[in-house]
């Protein structure tokens, strides 16, 4: 089904393309399914819309122990091999639920690329088999690891930097916050449209109710199968909007979508960072919606946040 004519009419013609021909295929949508159903059809269509993916001098699959001593997948790729480079943590996003390192393979490969730092990607834990809190105690763990440990996958863990997209910036923001409190230094917080507050209440959440490519039933049916219960919005490590303190985190480069139902929480978090002190950069990309970022076979705007990105990456991290 295809969104509110008005909503339609402010996309690009791009992505106006995207979401026509998305509705002329008349899927059942995601939330109709099982979480298997759901993974399986976000895997399916992950790449379709992205760019060639780009050759790496490194791919490393791995593992990190999380806190009960399960071991997590992890990917390293990296532009250039045998050589110590700083690094990025990327969460992937999909609602905590979706989702994998092989879904963000080419988006984490690009920002390597472009930033001339190496990527590592985590497939934390996924919901409904992996309720709150386990993505965001495997993202913690997963950080904590690295700075301990980097070296031994030649990480100059020194010149860290955490981000995400979604559900994954979720992760990163909460990340940012405990790397503060137990005085790990980051480099930057990375927040591609993430998820910020605990109701899904503002007016973005209500002008794209409809969608296009997400929309209030979906992300409901995401929070349902990560929740244990309804106060668990309340906490902060699902919505970094109530963290009571944003005061000397790491810095923040956003890049937003402007037809989005998460774009106003996280404007509303950007300005929160700023007002405590928090240097922020960040970009609100019109005429795009959730999940631009990952079709740059065909929006423009997806090239354009590979490239801000991975220059604010670079300037953080000292790859200039």
């Amino acid at each position: 089904m295809l969104p509110d004519p008005a909503v339609l009419a402010s996309l690009t013609p791009a992505m106006r393309g995207i979401v026509s021909g998305m509705a002329r295929l008349q899927r059942s949508p995601m939330e109709h399914g099982t979480p298997d159903e759901a993974r399986a059809l976000y895997a399916g269509g992950a790449e379709v819309l992205e760019i060639d993916r780009p050759e790496m001098a490194r791919v490393h699959d791995f593992h990190i122990p999380a806190r009960d001593g399960t071991p997590l997948p992890a990917r390293l790729v990296a532009p250039h091999d045998d050589v110590s480079l700083p690094a990025l943590l990327y969460f992937h996003g999909g609602g905590f639920t979706v989702g994998s390192v092989q879904t963000h393979d080419i988006l984490c490969r690009e920002l390597a690329r472009q930033a001339g730092c190496a990527v590592i990607s985590l497939d934390y834990r996924l919901a409904p088999q992996h309720r709150f809190p386990t993505a965001h105690d495997d993202a913690w763990d997963a950080l904590q690891w690295l700075a301990a440990h980097g070296e031994g996958i030649h990480i100059d863990k020194t010149r860290l930097a955490v981000g995400g997209d979604s559900a994954g910036g979720t992760l990163a923001a909460a990340c940012a916050l405990l790397a503060r409190d137990a005085g790990l230094p980051l480099a930057l917080q990375l927040l591609i449209y993430p998820g910020c507050s605990a109701r899904q209440d503002t007016a973005s959440h209500r002008r794209f109710a409809s969608g296009p490519i997400i929309n209030e039933d979906l992300v409901q049916w995401f929070f349902g199968q990560y929740l244990r219960e309804d106060t668990d919005r309340d906490d902060w490590r699902f919505a970094p909007l109530l963290a009571p303190d944003l005061d000397g985190v790491a810095p923040a480069w956003f890049g937003l979508a402007e037809c989005d139902p998460l774009v106003d929480e996280g404007v509303e978090y950007a300005d929160r960072l700023r007002a405590s002190g928090v240097p922020v950069d960040l970009e609100i990309y019109r005429g795009v919606t959730h999940e631009f970022v990952k079709m740059g076979r065909i929006v423009a705007e997806a090239k354009h946040a590979h490239r801000a990105a991975a220059a604010a990456l670079r300037q953080a991290l000292g790859t200039e």
